[in-house]
């Protein structure tokens, strides 16, 4: 089979001769551009999915689309930017773009994750010189396909939405009622949402670019394109020393998704990750076949979570993360496996898979670095759409994405109720869903007691969230793992408590699949909870006073305790 290669890019170069304190300010203005665009983009989005869940990202770029600064919002979304750039800069190179133009792209056969990830690029220019590029991606509540919100039982990409493959249009000529806003607005569901948020996006984007403009006018453009280079630079001398510092050599692990939702059969992936000087590689032979359900994860994500696994844990936080932090790392996925599929096959759901190429890198680099990695947490993306067409004939379309535990490390107890590291998304106030939506309401919403695996750090615990239908005819569909395979432990660490989805009609409860579509009727109950975070290190080590209060906060019942630990 044909492989796939992220390819490496020769060392850094040292420092330029770049003003030390023209670089500080240079390079922080940049980072703050950044995250300003980030605060436009999702204070302006209209979704519940955006506006309040935070699911997007914005970035700057340099002229040749290398991620220079980003916005710390979504890691899966910002890690493959400047590869998506790429596939649309190979359609019309950067030279050719006039003030206006803009690059988008969401096609997971063309460099894009899956389609609901929509990903804008704008060009730059300081006295008709290109300098740059602003970049955002929002995660779109509704973009056609077979099903609102999403199609579980889709059984190709085309039946997931509209695709939109890399290439440029122009925001005076093609948007602000233009063809391309018209198209889009005839072919989803929620028009006002989504077109709400594309707006959003430029709105973003117009910010990046003033302020880089803004940099330009104040140091001159050589200036601030040299302190991009070295901003990069920077980011990857320091990665390259952090992978120095470990021992050469191959180290192996593996995890699974659940099952694609047609089997019980687990879908099983593999990664060799080999450490050689200050360079890594992981290569994902072994790992299980594409299927024909939407779990297959497009190349450009198995990327990202290879990326966002191997910096999390071998680099400290202030490295920034931009195209430097790329440069040593190189991926491999074999062409018609689960984390490189083959078009046309669905990849709605590829965070699930995508976690399991996060969590098999880090069972590989415990063996070398046990003190820097995380038990296994709830890693999983637990996506519900409850939508409703009503009496006036329009859709409301709800979505949303639930965290868990995280994984225990050596130092910490893992994080309670909180999204996975690869989505970060934030929480939904359950006062912004009841001013949105009118077809359920949230009855209940806490930490799941007991849900934590144990040892001398314990795991995290999930959440629990129960939703009551209010109006006849709503469409559930969503997709959700660890209800079958556990968030593991390590280093003598217990496995966290499964992830369960429940429906109660007319007083009977029943057990949900993982990935499921059905209809739901007016009082019945759908019921969440998600899996709890591993625990880390022997069971016995666990101190008294931790216990204690875990007990006394209700995070683990005494009865509980007693059956782990020994004590109540």
């Amino acid at each position: 089979m044909n492989d796939v290669t992220l390819e490496r890019v020769p060392v850094a170069p040292p420092a330029s001769s770049l003003d030390p304190v023209d670089y500080a300010v240079i390079s922080q203005g940049l980072m703050a551009a950044a995250r300003e665009m980030g605060v436009k983009l999702i204070r302006s989005s209209y979704s519940n999915i955006v506006r309040e869940a935070q699911d997007a990202s914005a970035a700057l770029f340099d002229a040749e689309g290398n991620v220079v600064a980003q916005a710390e919002l979504i890691p899966m979304q910002l890690g493959p930017m400047s590869d998506i750039f790429r596939a649309c800069a190979a359609v019309v190179p950067p030279s050719e773009l006039r003030p206006g133009d803009f690059y988008i792209n969401n096609d997971p056969y063309g460099g894009g994750q899956h389609l609901q990830d929509v990903f804008i690029y704008s060009p730059i220019f300081v006295d008709g010189t290109l300098v740059g590029f602003a970049g955002t991606v929002s995660h779109h509540l509704d973009l056609g396909g077979g099903n609102p919100g999403l199609s579980p039982n889709a059984a190709d990409v085309h039946a997931e939405g509209i695709i939109l493959p890399p290439s440029v249009w122009n925001i005076d000529r093609d948007w602000n009622g233009g063809n391309l806003e018209k198209f889009l607005r005839a072919n989803v569901r929620v028009p006002a949402q989504t077109i709400g948020d594309f707006y959003a996006q430029f709105a973003a984007n117009a910010v990046g670019s003033t302020r880089l403009a803004g940099l330009c006018a104040r140091y001159g453009t050589a200036k601030v394109s040299q302190a991009m280079n070295d901003l990069v630079a920077y980011s990857e001398r320091r990665f390259r020393a952090a992978i120095e510092a470990l021992p050469d050599g191959e180290y192996f692990g593996e995890d699974a998704v659940d099952d694609d939702g047609l089997s019980d059969e687990p879908l099983v992936v593999r990664a060799k990750v080999t450490i050689k000087g200050d360079t890594i590689s992981v290569d994902y032979a072994g790992t299980c076949e594409q299927v024909r359900r939407n779990l297959n994860c497009p190349f450009a994500s198995t990327i990202s979570a290879t990326l966002a696994a191997v910096k999390s844990a071998l680099t400290s936080p202030d490295i920034p993360f931009n195209e430097g932090v790329k440069r040593p790392v190189a991926v491999t996925a074999p062409k018609g496996c689960l984390v490189n599929p083959h078009y046309p096959a669905p990849v709605r759901a590829r965070m699930l898979s995508a976690y399991r190429c996060f969590d098999a890198v880090f069972r590989a680099l415990a063996q070398v670095a046990p003190d820097k990695v995380v038990a296994s947490g709830n890693d999983s993306t637990h996506s519900l759409a409850f939508s409703h067409l009503g009496d006036g004939h329009r859709y409301r379309v709800y979505l949303e994405i639930y965290g868990g535990g995280f994984g225990a490390s050596a130092r910490v107890d893992g994080c309670d109720g909180v999204d996975s590291a690869l989505s970060n998304c934030t929480n939904t106030p359950v006062e912004a869903t009841d001013m949105d939506f009118d077809h359920f309401r949230i009855i209940e919403y806490g930490l799941a007691e007991d849900s934590c695996g144990h040892g001398r750090r314990r795991g995290g615990l999930g959440l629990k969230r129960r939703f009551e239908i209010l109006k006849d005819g709503v469409n559930f569909a969503c997709y959700t793992d660890r209800s079958r395979i556990r968030p593991w432990g390590l280093f003598g660490g217990t496995e966290g408590e499964p992830t369960r989805l429940e429906v109660e009609k007319h007083g009977q409860t029943t057990v949900l699949p993982s990935k499921t579509q059905i209809e739901l009727s007016r009082g019945d109950v759908i019921t969440l909870t998600t899996a709890g975070g591993g625990g880390y290190g022997p069971i016995d080590e666990r101190a008294s006073d931790l216990v204690a209060h875990d007990i006394s906060e209700g995070f683990v019942s005494s009865e509980v305790a007693a059956k782990v630990y020994g004590r109540r």
